[in-house]
């Protein structure tokens, strides 16, 4: 049965469910969801799952698959939650003193704990990976933040188109000095990877060029801010919630013609976070949130949720919990014999579904107890 739609709209008081659907679904991919899909075209090879098993991997080099988009979606989700978050402390009587040093303090944090994640307490500093995805999430969102509190949106819009242009003027123009006659957008031939290089302590995690290195951050502030257009588009209670429905549908149709058409000559690029990838991701990025946003606060469908929603309110949790807890045994004690009575090519399917069942029931003891990492 379905739930009674919601009359009113659910944005503008409280918390978004559908963004910490949205966030769960995401993050499912990165606690086991792609190996399980990919491990499909193991169990059912046809060429609709084995087109299936081909997204949820990275692109090598130019070119965007589902699994590229999973990072900059939890990006762009931490700069729709920004909005909320920075109105929720004004209320309660923050002062704008109070609130900068917060978002600097929750920035810089991530930073540490990305180096953490990466190895910072094993004390082998010169093999050291200093760039992370939780540090691009912490600069970026950071950076971001500290823009939309000093800026109106006319400003905003105008700051983000500049750090996407200036950021393809820069890539395509200026060419590494170390790489004379390598391609322009390659690897070792672009500025992205020259900056890196010479700036970047430790280990590069492709040898000449880091994906969350330090020059491609200024377009992942765009990242953070679109998700921060969005996040105070849905906010405004002057607005219907149809017409938000239907504005985030417009703008995401609008930020994918505009990114297909730059890359014709500013490829899509996640290791570079290309500017192209910024719009395209975007795009993907504002759908899939309006779509969750209108079937949940919206329409009011909120009891297929809880599965999503679980993972979702505990997100760097679990990013944080799997590179330091294995349940790999866990899940073979518990479910090892009857996935070896299944066929053998489904085996893997299971294996990985087991292992993403014994992660909720720990993410859904949290939930239950009320226990959230927030940083």
């Amino acid at each position: 049965m379905k739930d009674s739609p919601k009359k009113k709209d659910a944005s503008t008081g409280g918390r978004l469910m559908s963004l910490d659907a949205l966030r769960g679904f995401d993050m499912l991919f990165i606690m086991g969801g792609a190996s399980m899909l990919a491990a499909l075209a193991e169990w059912f090879p046809c060429g609709a799952t084995e087109a299936i098993a081909d997204q949820m991997k990275h692109v090598e080099w130019h070119g965007l698959t589902h699994h590229d988009t999973i990072f900059p979606l939890f990006l762009f989700i931490a700069g729709i939650a920004f909005p909320f978050s920075l109105a929720k402390q004004r209320e309660r009587g923050k002062s704008s003193w109070d609130i900068h040093l917060k978002v600097i303090r929750r920035g810089l944090l991530l930073v540490l704990l990305g180096m953490i994640y990466n190895g910072l307490l094993e004390f082998n500093f010169a093999d050291l990976r200093c760039a992370s995805v939780l540090g691009r999430i912490g600069l970026a969102w950071m950076f971001g933040a500290l823009i939309f509190m000093h800026t109106r949106w006319q400003s905003r819009a105008v700051i983000t188109a500049v750090l996407l242009v200036g950021y393809w003027l820069v890539a395509a123009f200026i060419p590494a000095p170390d790489a004379e006659g390598a391609e322009i957008f390659s690897a070792q031939g672009s500025i992205v990877g020259y900056i890196d290089r010479i700036l970047l302590h430790g280990r590069l995690i492709y040898g000449n060029i880091d994906p969350e290195g330090l020059l491609s951050t200024f377009p992942a502030i765009g990242t953070a801010l679109l998700g921060m257009f969005t996040g105070e588009w849905v906010k405004n209670g002057r607005v219907s919630p149809g017409r938000k429905v239907l504005w985030m549908v417009v703008a995401g149709i609008a930020l994918l013609v505009i990114g297909l058409l730059w890359s014709t000559v500013f490829p899509i690029n996640k290791k570079m976070w290309t500017s192209t990838f910024v719009l395209v991701v975007g795009a993907y990025s504002v759908l899939i949130f309006a779509l969750f946003y209108y079937l949940i606060d919206v329409r009011g469908w909120r009891k297929w949720t809880l599965f999503f929603v679980v993972i979702g309110m505990n997100s760097i949790t679990i990013y944080l919990a799997q590179r330091f807890v294995s349940l790999w045994g866990t899940s073979n004690k518990l479910f090892g014999g009857l996935i070896h009575l299944l066929p053998e090519n489904a085996q893997l399917f299971f294996v990985n579904l087991a292992y993403i069942l014994v992660w909720w029931l720990v993410l859904y003891f949290l939930y239950r107890k009320r226990v959230f990492l927030k940083i």
